[in-house]
């Protein structure tokens, strides 16, 4: 789903190179970008290492920058790099609004192939198929859309399909069943967490979206621990990786590995970081695509009760 961190499961990765149109085949660094494009991509190169109060009105400017290229394939990829890069953190809702509207006409202006099926010899069809997964483009704007409450108006197969998906995962992040074990070897059960409001963040050491936002959970669960809050930080990494990394940090919060990525893949988790709040009923009441900050963290525990 997202690039920020897209999980390397063969299957996943596969989808999205297709999805993407050979953008994680070919590296945004390796494009050939003409003499208008190229500063534009600089600028999204750049965005995580801008303060972060400078952020959304850069995100707004580039977005406005990419509309007013022509239109072409190196339009619609800046458009969905940017997309992609703007919900790391509070960007504000108007930047989110142009970005969408961007990747919105860049797909009416060049319309995404549905993603070739496997067999099918490399013959792709532009009609609807139920049974088929939208092209990434469309999922992304299809996410911005759902998630970050932005408009976008766009009459195609392939959004409609987008949002079907969505809701659909949606349905599967409802009320979870899992068992892992922390790094201390304590089991935690979910379903033994009714009564507390429970925040999952799916992470990596190796992710940088990931490890900005851990302080400001860690200040969080210490902020709320005595009123039932519970965070539940899940890695799919090896141990050896893990436990220096969280002991260099001292986080205070349980850190649980999902070696097997059955928790992922339950939650349908295909980048992180990711965030699910869980209300005292065990119910969904907040989630996150990307990463989130204190800010963010605490509409979304707001909506759970917990305040």
């Amino acid at each position: 789903m997202k690039f920020f961190c897209l999980i390397a499961r063969p299957l996943v990765l596969a989808a999205a190179i297709f999805a993407l149109g050979f953008q994680l085949a070919f590296p945004q660094d390796k494009i050939d970008w003409n003499t208008d494009e190229q500063p534009i991509a600089d600028q999204i190169r750049g965005l995580r290492g801008l303060p972060d109060d400078s952020r959304g009105l850069t995100t707004k400017d580039i977005a406005l920058k990419i509309r007013r290229l022509p239109s072409s394939e190196h339009k619609q990829r800046l458009a969905l790099w940017l997309a992609e890069r703007s919900t790391e953190g509070d960007f504000g809702h108007d930047a989110l609004q142009e970005v969408a509207t961007t990747l919105a006409e860049s797909l009416r202006e060049r319309p995404t192939p549905w993603p070739t099926p496997e067999g099918a010899g490399g013959k792709a069809t532009a009609q609807g198929n139920p049974g088929r997964e939208p092209a990434e483009t469309y999922l992304e704007l299809a996410t911005l859309v759902r998630y970050e409450h932005v408009q976008a108006s766009l009459d195609d197969p392939q959004f409609v399909a987008a949002m079907k998906r969505l809701e659909a995962d949606d349905e599967k992040r409802q009320s979870p069943e899992f068992s892992l074990r922390d790094l201390s070897g304590k089991t935690w059960d979910f379903k033994d967490l009714r009564g507390k409001v429970v925040l999952v963040n799916f992470w990596a050491t190796w992710c940088p979206p990931c490890r900005k936002e851990i302080p400001d959970l860690a200040k969080l669960y210490e902020r709320f621990q005595s009123k039932g809050f519970v965070v539940l930080a899940i890695s799919d990494e090896d141990r050896t990786k893990v436990e220096p990394f969280i002991r260099e940090r001292s986080v205070p919060f349980p850190v649980l590995l999902d070696p097997g990525r059955e928790v992922n893949t339950m939650l349908v988790v295909e980048g992180i970081p990711k965030s699910f709040v869980y209300d005292r009923e065990g119910r969904l009441a907040a989630q996150s695509i990307d990463m989130r900050t204190q800010k963010q963290f605490l509409a979304m525990l707001a909506k759970a009760g917990l305040e």
